[in-house]
C-alpha cells in the first residue's frame, strides 16, 4: 500500500540534561515534523511511504532532507530559492516536574508556507492509498491552508489529518475557522486529547468526544490519542478503545507520530480498527523507549509486542 504525506519538517534544537537555552553551551539538532514522522514510521513497518514538501535550498534545508534519507524515508521536495522562504526551527527544553517542558516555535516565513498545488506531483497524491497531513501545515499561511485543502480534495484514497495544534503557531479561533473549511475533505481525523479541548467546543468523556466530532464534521473515523491512557476511536457507529502499553519512557516526543504511522499502515493494509489501534499503541510504546522525535522502530519488535498483548486477552 502507498502512503503520501506532505508538510513542513522543522529542525529541533534541544539542550542536554534538562538545561535551559539561556545557559546551555550546546544543543542537539534533530528533524521534527508530523508528516515526515508519520511517513517514516509507516515506511519502516512495510508501507510504500513518501514525504512531500517545499524546502529551502540552504544548509539547514539540506540538513533536513539528508537526515530523512539517512532514516530510509523516500522524499519528493521542491527546492526553494533561499530568498523565497526559510527553514522552520523549533527549540525544545526538556524538564522534570515541577518544571514544565517548553517548546518555542520559530516557523514564520518558511518555504513550506509558499507551497502551491502545482508545485507537487499531483499524480502521487491522486494515486496514493492514503494521503496525510496535519494542522501544523495548515497554520503556516493562507497559501499553505489553501494548498492543503486542494491536495486533500484531489486524493482518491483515504484522506487522513492530524489536528497537531500548537499555540505557538496559531490561536484556537483561527484553527477553528480553518478546520471548518478543511474537515469536509477529511475521512480520518487524529487528535491528541489535550489539543481537542483547546480547539473544539466539545465536552464529555473521550467516547463522547469522538462521537461528537465524527457527527458534527461527517467524518468516517475519529481517533483520539490519550498518552498513557491509550486511544479511543469512533468508526461506523462503533466506539473502539485500546489501553496504552506501559513502558519506562526515555523520550515521548515521537510517540504521537509513531502511533499515527503504525495505525495508518495497518488500516491501509486492510486491518480493522481494533487491530490498527493495537499496532498504534505498540509503536507508540516502543517509540517512548528511544530518543528523539524520529524513532527507528523495528517491525519485528512491534509485532512481538502486539502478539504479547493479544495473548493476554480473555
Amino acid at each position: 500500500m502507498s502512503l503520501v504525506t506532505f508538510g513542513e519538517t522543522a529542525l529541533r534544537f534541544a539542550p542536554p540534561d534538562g538545561q535551559r537555552f539561556e545557559t546551555a553551551r550546546e544543543a542537539t539538532i534533530r528533524v521534527d515534523g508530523t508528516a515526515s514522522g508519520v511517513a517514516a514510521t509507516a515506511g519502516r513497518l512495510g508501507a510504500d511511504a513518501r514525504w512531500l514538501s517545499k524546502v529551502p535550498d540552504t544548509p539547514l534545508g539540506r540538513r533536513v532532507v539528508a537526515e530523512l534519507h539517512e532514516f530510509g524515508l523516500e522524499t519528493d521536495v521542491v527546492w526553494a530559492d533561499p530568498g523565497a522562504g526559510r527553514q522552520g526551527l523549533t527549540f525544545h527544553e526538556d524538564a522534570d516536574p515541577p518544571r514544565a517542558e517548553r517548546l518555542l516555535q520559530d516557523r514564520s516565513n518558511t518555504a513550506m508556507a509558499t507551497l502551491t498545488p502545482g508545485e507537487l506531483p499531483m499524480g502521487e497524491i491522486q494515486n496514493a492509498d492514503v494521503v496525510f497531513t496535519s494542522g501544523a501545515t495548515l497554520s503556516l499561511s493562507d497559501t499553505a491552508a489553501d494548498t492543503t485543502g486542494a491536495l486533500l480534495r484531489a486524493a482518491a484514497g483515504m484522506r487522513a489529518f492530524d489536528l497537531d495544534f500548537h499555540p505557538g503557531l496559531w490561536d484556537a479561533e483561527d484553527a477553528q475557522d480553518a478546520l471548518a473549511d478543511l474537515l469536509p475533505a477529511v475521512d480520518t481525523l487524529f487528535a491528541a486529547e489535550e489539543q481537542v479541548s483547546a480547539v473544539f467546543d466539545t465536552t464529555g468523556s473521550p467516547r463522547e468526544v469522538v462521537h461528537t466530532l465524527a457527527t458534527e464534521y461527517d467524518l468516517t473515523r475519529v481517533i483520539l490519542t490519550r498518552s498513557e491512557y491509550g486511544a479511543v476511536a469512533y468508526h461506523d457507529g462503533v466506539i473502539h478503545e485500546q489501553d496504552a502499553i506501559e513502558t519506562s519512557a526515555v523520550d515521548e516526543s515521537g510517540q504521537h507520530e509513531a502511533f499515527i504511522g503504525a495505525t495508518l499502515q495497518q488500516l491501509a493494509a486492510g486491518a480493522d480498527t481494533d487491530e490498527a489501534l493495537l499496532h498504534g499503541v505498540a509503536a507508540a510504546a516502543l517509540s517512548r523507549t528511544l530518543s528523539g522525535p524520529l524513532t527507528p522502530l523495528e517491525p519485528s519488535e512491534v509485532e512481538r509486542l502486539v502478539d504479547s498483548q493479544q495473548s493476554r486477552r480473555p
